[in-house]
This record gives C-alpha cells, sequence and structure tokens, in this order.
C-alpha cells in the first residue's frame, strides 16, 4: 500500500483551520497544490473525505470517521521525523562500542567521560571483548564501533591506529628486579611468568616479536585476561609482561610497572569501522572524539 502522506497532512490542516486558504499559508504550498493533494488522496481511496464550494467546506461522513486516524498518523509521523532532526542536529542516540577489557582501564574511562559530558543523555553498551571478537563483533553489525589491536587486515574494515602500547615489566616490589629503571628480556630468564593465553591478541603479537629476535620465555602459570594477571601479581604468585595501558603507576599499591628494554615491543592500539557502512549520530559523535583526542605515550 502507498501512503500518501502529503495528501492526509493537508486533509488534517484543511480540517483543522476549516478551509483551504488557511491551510495553504499554514503549509507554505499554493491553494491549487493543496487542492491537487486532496483530490490525488481521494481518487487513490475511492472516497470523498471533503464537501466543497464557493461559501465552505466540510468533511463528509467519511471525512469526520477518517479524520481522527489521519490526526493520529500526521502525529507519529511528525514525532518521528523531529526525534531524528534532533538525533542528526544534537548527535542524540545510543550506540554499542567493542573495547579490548584493558582500554578499560585508564584509556576508556577519559573518553566515556569526555563523551558524557557532551552528550549526557546519550548511552554506550559496552562490549569487551578480545581484540579478535572486537572485530568481528564490528563486521557482524553487534557494534558500530571497535578499539582493538591492529593486527591481520580485513578488507571490510577501517582501522585508524590510535597510540602504541609498549609491553612492560609488572611485579612486586618484593622483586630482585623491582628497583630498575627498565629491565631487559634476558633479565626475566628465571622469573616466575604469569602469561595471557596464546589466544589473546597482546600473546600472539608477543611471541611473534620475540620470535624474530630469536628470544623465548615460558610462563609458570597461563591466565585468560590481563586483569586476572595483574591481581596475581599483586598477591605475590609471580611477575608478568603486560600492556602499559593495563594500569597506571600506583594503581595497585606495591606494583611496579617497569619499562622492557632490547627490545622495546609495542603493540598498536587502533579504533575499528566498517567500510561503507553510516554510523548513526550518537557514535559518529564518539569516533570524531576519539579521533581528536592527543593519547599520551602510556609508558609514561
Amino acid at each position: 500500500m502507498k501512503i500518501d502522506f502529503d495528501g492526509i497532512q493537508a486533509f488534517v490542516v484543511i480540517a483543522e483551520l476549516g478551509g483551504f486558504n488557511k491551510a495553504a499559508e499554514h503549509l507554505h504550498v499554493t491553494q491549487t497544490a493543496l487542492t491537487r493533494r486532496v483530490q490525488k488522496l481521494e481518487s487513490y481511496l475511492g472516497l470523498k473525505l471533503l464537501d466543497r464550494t464557493t461559501r465552505y467546506v466540510e468533511l463528509t461522513a467519511v471525512g469526520r470517521d477518517f479524520l481522527p486516524q489521519a490526526r493520529a498518523i500526521v502525529g507519529e509521523m511528525t514525532a518521528a521525523v523531529g526525534r531524528l532532526k534532533d538525533m542528526s542536529k544534537n548527535a542524540r542516540g545510543n550506540f554499542t562500542l567493542a573495547c579490548v577489557p584493558t582500554m578499560a582501564a585508564q584509556i576508556l574511562p577519559k573518553l566515556m567521560r569526555a563523551y558524557a559530558n557532551s552528550y549526557p543523555r546519550n548511552r554506550i553498551r559496552l562490549l569487551d571483548a578480545t581484540s579478535y571478537e572486537v572485530r568481528d563483533a564490528v563486521l557482524n553489525s553487534q557494534a558500530e564501533l571497535g578499539i582493538g589491536i591492529h593486527g591481520e587486515h580485513h578488507p571490510d574494515l577501517t582501522e585508524i591506529p590510535l597510540f602504541d602500547d609498549p609491553l612492560m615489566f609488572f611485579c612486586r616490589e618484593s622483586n630482585p628486579l623491582s628497583n630498575m629503571k627498565s629491565v631487559t628480556w634476558s633479565d626475566m630468564s628465571g622469573a616466575d611468568l604469569i602469561v595471557v593465553s596464546n589466544l589473546t591478541a597482546t600473546r600472539v603479537f608477543m611471541d611473534y616479536q620475540l620470535a624474530k629476535r630469536g628470544i623465548s620465555l615460558s610462563g609458570a602459570y597461563e591466565v585468560q585476561h590481563h586483569a586476572t594477571a595483574i591481581s596475581l601479581v599483586a598477591a605475590g604468585v609471580g611477575c608478568a609482561i603486560l600492556p602499559a595501558s593495563t594500569f597506571q603507576e600506583g594503581d595497585r599499591p606495591g606494583v611496579r610497572r617497569i619499562p622492557l628494554i632490547s627490545p622495546v615491543v609495542k603493540r598498536k592500539v587502533i579504533l575499528v569501522t566498517r567500510k561503507n557502512c553510516t554510523l548513526s549520530p550518537a557514535a559518529e559523535a564518539f569516533y570524531d572524539l576519539v579521533k581528536k583526542t592527543q593519547f599520551t605515550d602510556t609508558n609514561a
């Protein structure tokens, strides 16, 4: 069914204002154009809605019966269009963001606070997932935006680099290496290492970079999440190699974060979107915020 909104709107305004002249002025059209709209609607319906003479305009019995429904149609359409215009003008709405958990320690909260200050009525649904899952969520339209780790290029994704995130050595203050300004990979040869799963992008990236340099490290413990590794370090179970963005120095009492050198290994944090996919106004506002953000060196 083809709905003639212009005709329905014309009929409602004529009925409410009591004439074609006032209705034409209200809709900013000529009386001739207004008449054509009504005639087109009546022709489509096969019914007369208005009786018109040179002296008056009067609703037919069918017109009187149809008027409440026509008002509802015009009201709902006007409200819907108004909401869309408000979304466009003020970036109103909600969106889903997929993000690797390590960003939740310090980077993501700052972005979300800045976004909330500018768009307090908007809401973000957060999917915390591995970098591979972040990419899949964006590809499958489960999330409009993703913050993940640079990996194998996908032709349907656009990746914008945000900052380099170096791997660092985390240990308790009681560890023999805790007073060093920097630690080499060879310094950790006898350490009780807590490593994250080889299914994570961080582990895959680290193993690849070390293999290129002939460096091999084995872990005494393996966990699925960076947060678990930090908790074990804080409990004195062992030490860990984790991204600098995992937390800032001082976030966990008694835990040190020391730069790793020889070599310095950095992962690249990226903003992910799907190609040829128009973002909602709310997501686009967050996208612009992230692009404009000057990220500080997480090694600092």
